[in-house]
């Protein structure tokens, strides 16, 4: 079995995260990634504080493991989520869109387990010193908002900036990717598109079916004009407002309004024409619907396999 620094940091068996998914992850999935021994995380998204502090007691109820809240920063509802996890002492609190830096100290003295997501060394060696236990390095290969650099090359840098473990996230879906990410120096991975076609994932059946339908060249990040570029499937919405976003005569609050809720649309509707469907692009490696536990022993028994088998390599 595959150990490393995390699983003792964090009290799991498997050191993987499920990605923190807005209006996807919930306490039913954050739930089942526990219960299979990883970490799962309920997102907070731009959720008000009453939907998160429900979902962090259901999932209290469901398993008696590790689990976290994912904050969006950029919410507005952010500063009153990030007192509510510190009451209710939360065990890690995982950040994503903005600099978790003014809620640090709130969180460490109630004793939570902070790993910011970042995109680059700078942010990284940042978070580290005010005392993050861990950094996720996301690649631009991930679904939802996303960085410029890839996870092959951003990985081994961060894992050389900081002396704090580093889950890779990005473009991972088996056993290969876990195997590489560890080859990088990584201490775990966090996997967000393969948990959605999860069985304890609620996410709509027709996100479910466009994830599995999916080819390498399916996914378009649009956005980046609006300085968040975010990476979700090929879509009438995608490329419509892929298109808009090239055009000088729409303003950026004109764009910024035309992707408001979509991605609800998506997760809760499938609303093909409408909605958002996140993922990465490692949504072509994604072909089967199965339990999430079937899903982790399965990934990591397959990376168990080849790091094994790395020997015949070395002459």
């Amino acid at each position: 079995m595959i150990k490393t620094d995390l699983c003792e940091l964090l009290g799991i068996e498997y050191p993987i995260f499920q990605g923190g998914m807005a209006w996807i992850a919930d306490a039913k999935l954050a739930a089942a990634v526990s219960n299979a021994k990883g970490l799962g995380l309920i997102a907070a998204g731009n959720a008000p504080v009453e939907y998160v502090e429900k979902q962090i007691e259901m999932c209290r109820a469901m398993t008696d493991r590790p689990f976290g809240v994912n904050i969006m920063l950029m919410s507005p509802y952010a500063e009153a989520i990030a007192k509510l996890v510190a009451d209710k002492k939360v065990a890690v609190v995982t950040t994503g869109a903005g600099n978790p830096s003014k809620y640090m100290q709130m969180w460490n003295e109630a004793g939570i387990k902070v790993i910011p997501v970042v995109p680059s060394t700078g942010i990284a060696k940042m978070v580290a010193r005010s005392k993050a236990v861990a950094v996720v390095a996301e690649g631009g290969e991930s679904g939802g908002h996303i960085g410029e650099l890839t996870t092959m090359a951003l990985v081994p840098q961060v894992v050389d900036a900081v002396d704090i473990p580093v889950i890779a996230a990005g473009g991972i879906a088996d056993g290969r990717g876990i195997a590489a990410a560890l080859m990088l120096g990584a201490s775990g991975v966090q996997l967000g598109t393969r948990f959605l076609v999860t069985d304890e994932c609620s996410v709509h059946q027709k996100y479910k079916d466009k994830i599995i339908a999916a080819k390498d060249i399916d996914t378009i990040s649009t956005g980046k004009r609006l300085g968040h570029p975010v990476r979700s499937l090929k879509t009438p919405f995608s490329r419509e407002f892929f298109k808009r976003e090239y055009d000088s005569s729409i303003t950026n609050e004109q764009l910024e309004a035309l992707g408001a809720g979509a991605l609800r649309l998506a997760a809760i509707e499938g609303d093909e024409q409408k909605g958002c469907f996140m993922a990465g692009q490692i949504a072509g490696l994604v072909k089967k619907q199965q339990s999430v536990k079937e899903m982790i022993e399965e990934i990591f028994n397959e990376a168990e396999i080849l790091l094994k088998g790395t020997a015949k390599w070395v002459k």
